[in-house]
């Protein structure tokens, strides 16, 4: 029985791990919390579920427009609102609270529109996997192998590419990145719309399996950030060290407990590290001056 937990524990790591990329990729290279991320996550699961329940589009067209219309709402709140807060020498502090400001409008404009009940994407009875005795669903089966598969993906390609040189680099030190003539526009382009890309396949996988509402993303985002913090602050790769231990300590937590234990270990390991190791496991300790 506990192997079966540590399966599912495993899956929600994968998801939370693509979450926490995704808001990685913003803080990181940006040092803004984007807390708005939440209500991307939410616009990608109803625009997934527009398009494949009311317009009946096939599951992978709505998935594929849902990734489309987040990576385009992503960048839009880079150029609309933190890159003008930046021109203006804001306080970082000023852009977090315009991000919380945006994620709540964004996410009253769903209720307002969708209403604020549980929606379920697909409600007919899926066939399961079995390996020996553990059983995986068809939507586990999507978010273990097109997860797994885009994370390995992005670190080859962090790892190999110029762009990857660039992220890495402007995420060390902005500032010195821009002093040695490379231009930080252009790459703060890329990293929201690769920030849109991992939001929007967690929320799809995701909403695919236990349904969607307005009110969620909050809550998710909370874990994909302590996933980050958890990992190492200041690395991409990291993430998914960081989502895969909370998503199996949570799962182990289910399997001893009950699921209401789930959020109180959440936040336990959270001060744990901030006040243990606030670079995390396998990040680096940052100097201000």
């Amino acid at each position: 029985m506990i192997l079966q937990f540590l399966l599912n524990g495993c899956i929600t790591g994968i998801l939370y791990s693509l979450l926490a990329i995704g808001f990685a990729l913003v803080y990181n290279t940006t040092r803004v919390f984007h807390i708005a991320a939440a209500a991307l996550y939410v616009i990608a699961a109803y625009v997934f579920y527009f398009f494949a329940v009311e317009v009946e589009l096939p599951m992978f067209f709505a998935a594929v427009l849902a990734l489309l219309a987040t990576m385009g709402i992503s960048l839009l709140t880079d150029l609309l609102i933190y890159t003008p807060l930046k021109r203006r020498k804001a306080s970082l502090n000023v852009a977090m609270i315009a991000s919380i400001g945006l994620m709540t409008v964004l996410i009253n404009l769903i209720a307002m529109f969708f209403g604020n009940e549980t929606k379920v994407i697909d409600n007919t009875i899926q066939p399961t996997f079995s390996l020996g005795e553990l059983i995986l669903t068809t939507p586990q089966m999507y978010q273990a192998v097109i997860g797994a598969i885009t994370i390995i993906a992005f670190l080859l390609y962090l790892s190999t590419s110029h762009y990857g040189l660039q992220l890495r680099a402007i995420s060390t030190d902005e500032e010195l990145y821009e002093t040695l003539g490379y231009g930080s526009g252009k790459t703060r382009v890329g990293v929201f719309l690769l920030s849109g890309i991992f939001i929007a396949i967690a929320s799809c996988l995701t909403v695919y399996d236990v349904g969607l509402d307005p009110h969620m993303g909050m809550n998710v985002l909370i874990n994909a950030m302590v996933a980050m913090i958890i990992g190492g602050i200041g690395r991409f790769g990291t993430c998914v060290m960081g989502g895969m231990i909370l998503g199996i300590l949570q799962s182990l937590v289910v399997y001893q407990y009950a699921s209401n234990w789930q959020n109180a270990i959440t936040f336990l390991i959270l001060l744990g590290f901030l006040f243990l190791r606030p670079q995390g496991i396998a990040g680096y300790k940052q100097r201000t001056v």
